[in-house]
């Protein structure tokens, strides 16, 4: 026997017992966006290279160490997606969604960074994204707050969640401020870790969330970024302070928070959680107001943010948040006896035309009734449709209930819809 092929490590099978949960988070994702008024945007995996070295940074982790790049037969550079928002602004740009227009967009599906796998962070993970373009003001950046704050209400996390803020200020204030952090650390260079001394010459504000518990000693007399923030910038946080307050959402101001992408100004924030068993951000965006013009827009304001789909499962899955299923049929036809078989085919597809919304499975691959009751058990069905000899010839079948106490009952063909469709709410 040949060997079997696996997967390619960090890229995973999603199995019908957690495809079915996956389903659960979609549902409540698509339903809270839209109750926001967002639209769905969708765009290919595949872009050229240049898209993320314009916008995410050559010099971040993303693009010099994670993503997955390759030439194409022409000799174009391309790479699978990373991330998100620079996509979307490239697909908002190039379907002129954005010029003199105010748009509210979400999106999902997989990304793409080739990094050390593991529980919860993977080589293709999933993200959810909201983008929206068009409004300056601080109420927009409220807005994406409290519409996540909705979807942790949705699922009944509230509790295990907790939002920090911060204001990087203008793209001029957060230069002033680099260049300040940068003057400061290489008076203590001697104690900086290597990714740190990395850092202070590619992306210095990153050495903020060092998790080095020396560094963040060194970093305590360290420059404020508060201390450099402009008067419009530092308006702009104190409005959004106000609505996230008239909203009665928490947060923490955390002058540390600065998010790992160039094109971040003004607001960043960040849900964290504790239930994974170390601190770990759930969803995290901010304002990128400078990007649709780095990539070849009309300058257009713009604040979103992106939770990764595999991290927010592996959460719910710890507190028990979502049902397993224990059922992948309403329904279940047996047919037993001479003729049966075709009858029960024409029967399920007029339950499927009568009531689209009910699931029903037709016993496949023979066996006596005794076998397909078993099987009519084994994958849940509220009820059994029987069809006999005696019932294809009286025009009947029989309704056996097999999660509720109920005597079998003998109804005509065209009964059925509608007494299954009674059972099944019973």
């Amino acid at each position: 026997m040949s060997k079997p092929i696996q997967a390619i490590r960090g890229m995973n099978d999603c199995l019908p017992a957690e495809t079915a949960q996956w389903q659960q988070v979609e549902a409540i994702i698509r339903q809270t966006v839209a109750s926001y008024g967002y639209s769905e945007i969708r765009f290919p995996i595949v872009e050229f290279t240049d898209l993320f070295k314009r916008s995410v940074g050559e010099v971040t982790d993303i693009v010099e160490k994670e993503m997955y790049t390759f030439e194409d037969r022409n000799g174009d550079s391309l790479s699978l997606r990373p991330e998100g928002t620079a996509v979307c602004v490239r697909a908002a740009n190039q379907g002129a969604l954005l010029y003199n227009q105010q748009q509210r967009l979400w999106y999902m599906g997989p990304m793409f960074r080739h990094e050390r796998p593991q529980k919860g962070r993977y080589r293709q993970f999933h993200q959810f994204g909201v983008e929206s373009y068009g409004f300056e003001s601080a109420d927009m950046d409220a807005e994406v707050i409290i519409l996540s704050a909705r979807l942790w209400k949705a699922f009944g996390i509230t509790e295990h969640v907790r939002l920090e803020i911060n204001s990087l200020g203008s793209n001029e204030a957060r230069a002033d401020y680099s260049a300040a952090l940068v003057e400061y650390l290489k008076e203590h260079e001697a104690q900086l870790d290597e990714d740190s001394k990395r850092r202070l010459t590619t992306n210095p504000l990153r050495i903020l969330d060092s998790k080095n518990p020396d560094v963040q000693a060194v970093l305590t007399d360290a420059p404020k970024l508060s201390e450099h923030l402009d008067q419009e910038s530092i308006e702009h946080f104190e409005q959004l302070k106000q609505r996230l307050d008239a909203a009665g959402i928490e947060y923490v101001v955390n002058e540390k928070l600065v998010r790992g992408l160039d094109y971040y100004n003004r607001t960043v924030f960040e849900w964290i959680t504790e239930s994974l068993g170390s601190q770990g951000t759930v969803l995290a965006g901010g304002r990128y107001d400078g990007l649709v013009e780095q990539l070849g827009g009309k300058a257009t304001p713009a604040v979103g943010f992106a939770m990764g789909i595999e991290r927010f499962v592996l959460l719910l899955q710890t507190l028990n948040i979502l049902t397993e299923p224990t059922s992948t049929a309403d329904v279940y036809i047996v047919a037993a006896g001479q003729g049966t078989e075709l009858k029960a085919v024409e029967i399920a597809e007029m339950l499927r035309d009568s009531a689209p919304e009910i699931r029903v499975v037709t016993h496949s691959g023979g066996g006596n009734f005794k076998k397909q009751m078993k099987r009519a058990d084994k994958v849940g069905a509220a009820v059994a449709l029987i069809l006999g000899e005696q019932e294809l010839e009286n025009q009947q079948v029989n309704i056996k209930f097999l999660r509720q106490q109920a005597e079998q009952e003998t109804i005509s063909w065209s009964d059925i819809a509608e007494r299954v469709r009674s059972a099944i709410a019973e």
